[in-house]
């Protein structure tokens, strides 16, 4: 069954490459042809791919180059700083090698105002057998420095129910349990007892303050930025990869790094969703690619610095960077937007993302849950740009451009995708319409400049061609079929862009939040 399955997979990618290769060709006949009439070809693939997309990918490479020359460099010299270690211990160094191997693990002392989670006073004790990359544990390589470490674990959740105990399991897989810290704002569901069952923190909030509102509760009432190095926040729906620990401390070992944003993977459970379902995530599961890879991967190099989100799922910051951050400011609807602008506009640090540092999220199984969400980040966005203005930096002149890119596109959008169901509307009225002198008179001089071919044509190939990549990429020969519906799906995201920017500056949101439907289940 296992070698069928693999075999069906890579079929499916080489079905997919030949697709997207077949379909490229013949778009850039359609183009080359149409060159000639006036119909706008480049204007179709800018607002498939963008400039931005193509900028950044580019910045992309030349981390990749980076990176490997800097592993390369780090490999090498790292025998000689061994056995200048080795030459350096008394006796052979046995002694300072078994100390090595010895975890330290911050003990349960007394925190908060409720009281104590162990015994207070006391000092840091060994772990008998700590897992591998637990909270405290001990991490390999380049970041040795940083294997005493500490993280604390935020779980915000309000009415979580059917996901909180698969959030909870996937972290004690890495981390103590005394250093996980799930609080329940004001849930009316079993939240809360689900939580405390497994043995972690729990607090819980009687009124509803928002996710936002929940982690400064939190953090305050158990005192983390004092007890702890660093502070991890997850969704109530995150589950972390097995290596995910040490990829954060791999990059919390260079101190230039303030924040660690964590590489979001889609879930792909299509036997767990409906038809809407399966459209949402695999959806979703191309843009993160594409944002991520092509995007972010180059925001985030040393040198650059400028990605304008640390995504609220699986994000990881320095305790001292916490306590400049002002993570529950008035009016905003979500937290990470606003925590990563004030990392940036208070030069705290740089923001490190790296794809080992895996964890996976739940989308929506519902395309009212989808527009509802796609509202909330967006409306989000242009509340925390209107917070923080505009200040001379590298970052606002990255982001000057993605904004300006973002904007002209979703109105380039909307405007084809109108004049398409204007030209479409003769066919589906059997030409009903053309007996109004006004609308013959549009159809005349719309059709002669983008025909209803030219629009299908030039709109959705490069956008198909795109999930034909990422069919190849993942492997998923249902891709092909869901991506016929993301042209709808990136035209409802355009619609909520636009819609949202008018009420960033006329509505004061109280961060309350409402959890979408959720599916319980583990990785």
């Amino acid at each position: 069954m296992r070698t069928a399955r693999f075999i069906g997979s890579w079929l499916a990618g080489l079905i997919a490459l030949a697709l997207a290769v077949l379909l490229f060709v013949q778009w850039i006949q359609f183009a080359l042809g149409a060159a000639g009439t006036g119909t706008p070809a480049p204007l179709f693939l800018w607002i498939a791919f963008g400039v931005n997309l193509l900028v950044w990918s580019f910045v992309g490479l030349l981390r990749l180059g980076d990176d490997s020359v800097r592993a390369l460099l780090r490999s090498r010299a790292a025998p000689r700083r061994e056995r200048a270690g080795a030459a350096g211990r008394p006796g052979g160094g046995d002694a300072a090698a078994v100390g090595a191997d010895r975890v330290l693990v911050r003990s349960r002392t007394a925190v908060g105002r409720g009281g104590t989670a162990g015994s207070a006073g006391e000092g840091p004790v060994p772990a008998a057998d700590p897992a591998p990359g637990a909270g405290s544990g001990r991490v390999s390589g380049d970041a040795a420095g940083s294997e005493s470490m500490t993280l604390a674990v935020i779980i915000p959740a309000h009415n979580e129910e059917p996901v909180i105990d698969g959030a909870i399991t996937s972290a004690l897989r890495l981390f103590n349990r005394w250093d996980i810290y799930v609080v329940s704002d004001s849930s009316h569901d079993a939240t809360a007892d689900i939580a405390a069952e497994t043995g972690v923190n729990v607090l819980e909030l009687l009124t509803n303050r928002g996710k936002a509102g929940a982690i400064e509760a939190v953090i305050s009432e158990f005192d983390l930025t004092e007890n702890y190095d660093a502070v991890v926040i997850l969704d109530a729906d995150t589950e972390l990869d097995e290596k995910y620990v040490e990829g954060v401390k791999r990059q919390f070992s260079d101190p230039g790094v303030a924040a660690v944003a964590g590489f979001v993977v889609a879930e792909w459970k299509p036997k767990e969703r409906t038809v809407v379902g399966r459209l949402v995530s695999a959806y979703r599961d191309r843009l993160y690619w594409l944002l991520q890879y092509l995007i972010r991967f180059g925001q985030t190099w040393r040198f650059t610095s400028t990605t304008f989100i640390v995504p609220g799922f699986a994000s990881a910051y320095r305790t001292s960077v916490l306590k400049q951050i002002d993570i529950n400011p008035k009016g905003l609807v979500i937290e990470d937007f606003n925590m990563t602008f004030d990392v940036h506009h208070k030069r705290l640090g740089r923001i490190s993302m790296k794809p080992n540092t895996k964890a996976y999220c739940q989308d929506p199984f519902t395309l009212r849950d989808y527009v509802s969400q796609v509202r909330r980040w967006t409306l989000g966005f242009w509340q925390t740009v209107r917070r923080h203005g505009v200040w001379p930096s590298l970052f606002w002149f990255a982001l000057f451009f993605y904004i300006l890119e973002v904007l002209l596109v979703a109105m380039l959008l909307l405007i084809t995708a109108a004049l398409g169901v204007f030209t479409l509307l003769p066919v589906l009225t059997d030409d009903a319409v053309l007996t109004f002198g006004w609308y013959t008179t549009g159809f005349d001089a719309v059709s002669a400049v983008l025909p209803l071919t030219v629009i299908a044509v030039g709109l959705f190939v490069p956008d198909y061609i795109l999930t034909c990549i990422m069919a190849m990429v993942r492997r998923r020969p249902g891709y092909l079929v869901y991506g016929l519906f993301f042209l709808p799906m990136r035209i409802i995201d355009s619609y909520l862009t636009l819609r949202t920017i008018p009420q960033a500056w006329t509505t004061q949101s109280d961060g309350r939040w409402k959890s979408p439907d959720r599916a319980a289940g583990s990785l």
